[in-house]
């Protein structure tokens, strides 16, 4: 009998982010309030990092929103950015990072095992590496775990592929 199978990733469009950056970028050179500050918003995309530089907390917290609304508007979830702790960098600007999280770590691929387990279907579940292999010999116990896994409030952002 065949097998159908799909995957669980946590996955984050990189060109998606760079347009949101650049967004932010646009946003924060049109405001009043930003005018004659040393505020920027840089993305390095190899690192998968975007830092914040602004004058004052008030300044850094208005470009986390900034942000924040661009990343919304390209459909990225603000669950796969991780804050970083604001630290002093040179004169009295605050510095900030956020890293871009991809992948689902071990402990969190676990924690979702143990989730569709509970739900008793005919399912096969493999953890390979940074995703999740869903497989079962019927389609209708693999739809019924995506749907638990859309409304399953995670830590992460899930994405389902490979859909065979």
């Amino acid at each position: 009998m065949a097998n159908f199978s799909f995957d669980v990733v946590s996955e984050v469009d990189l060109q998606e982010a760079d347009n949101a950056v650049n967004q932010a970028k646009k946003e924060l050179s049109r405001r009043y309030d930003f005018k004659n500050s040393k505020s920027s918003i840089e993305f390095d995309r190899k690192e998968k990092k975007i830092t914040l530089i602004a004058d004052d907390d008030y300044k850094l917290r208005a470009l986390k929103d900034i942000l924040l609304t661009g990343m919304a508007n390209r459909k990225i979830s603000s669950k796969s950015l991780k804050f970083n702790e604001p630290e002093k960098a040179s004169g009295m600007s605050f510095r900030q990072t956020i890293d871009i999280c991809t992948g689902i770590e071990k402990d969190k691929a676990k924690e979702l095992v143990a989730g569709i387990k509970k739900l008793k279907l005919k399912v096969q579940v493999q953890i390979e590496g940074e995703k999740l292999r869903v497989s079962s010999p019927k389609k209708n116990d693999l739809q019924a775990v995506i749907e638990y896994l859309k409304n399953l409030d995670f830590a992460l952002p899930l994405n389902f592929c490979n859909y065979r």
